[in-house]
């Protein structure tokens, strides 16, 4: 079977390693295929580096909110057929978080930190991620220790200065647009927001897959995901998740993998 790790985040996204760089560390951990899934964007989808020694694929990671029972959904989108059905569909959550993180700078430029927006590492070279500012004041020495320190927690959570979000679209209206787009939607960590009750509606929308293998998932939440991928008939993926130095803990390119059923979904019965 492919060894494949099927999430992954680029510098197209909030990712601090570049889609090359994500790429060689597969290779080096001896990976038949990798996948970069960039959130709420289809650029680098055109972008993938070639090679003949890994199969890299591209994927899309959707942020969504389902606003009647509050749960905070992210669906991963793979053979993607139509991108620019899934561009229109992911844009707008893309400008707004742009827009949001301005309006954090000046919130924190108001408070005494200087930035330089030419000076700022930004994803796809435009869009300006939370993880950008903090590394910013970071490397600025502005603040002192980690990026998802004492000043992030203060900061951004606990009713901080910062601690205010962009509005993110409806889940199932995501799921329709991958389908739309021609791709396969698939359910990431949902051990992570516990939204597993969300699962019978997502698949009435054309949800096919669930992601089982990844580090937010405990050994419980695995249990529930592998019951509703057999009451459901959903096949089950899995990926590392990783962002590099832009997420605290992050998990690294290889870590974990997907299951036999999602390989042959995503690369064809002839692949596995």
């Amino acid at each position: 079977m492919i060894r494949a790790d099927l999430h992954n985040h680029s510098t197209v996204s909030d990712g601090s390693n570049s889609m090359e760089d994500i790429v060689q560390l597969a290779v080096d951990r001896g990976l038949d295929a990798i996948a970069i899934t960039d959130h709420d964007t289809v650029s680098h989808l055109s972008k993938l580096p070639v090679r003949s020694d890994i199969k890299v694929i591209g994927g899309v990671e959707i942020s969504a909110y389902e606003k009647h029972k509050g749960y905070r959904v992210h669906i991963l989108a793979y053979n993607i057929k139509k991108p620019e059905i899934l561009e229109e569909a992911v844009h707008p959550t893309l400008e707004a978080r742009h827009k949001n993180c301005l309006k954090q700078i000046h919130i924190l430029e108001k408070n005494g930190y200087k930035f330089d927006l030419d000076d700022m590492r930004k994803a796809d070279g435009r869009y300006i991620y939370k993880q950008h500012i903090m590394e910013y004041l970071v490397r600025t020495g502005q603040v002192k220790g980690e990026l998802f320190g004492e000043f992030y927690r203060k900061t951004f959570k606990n009713h901080g200065i910062c601690d205010f979000d962009i509005n993110y679209p409806d889940p199932f209206h995501m799921v329709s647009a991958v389908v739309e787009a021609g791709g396969l939607p698939v359910l990431a960590h949902s051990g992570q927001q516990q939204n597993f009750q969300l699962i019978p509606e997502l698949e009435k929308c054309g949800l096919r897959g669930l992601e089982y293998n990844h580090p937010a998932n405990s050994e419980k939440d695995k249990e529930i995901i592998r019951k509703y991928a057999k009451v459901y008939e959903l096949f089950l993926t899995g990926g590392s998740d990783s962002h590099g130095d832009f997420e605290k803990n992050s998990a690294s390119v290889g870590d974990y993998l997907a299951e036999e059923s999602g390989i042959c979904a995503i690369f064809g019965q002839g692949e596995a």
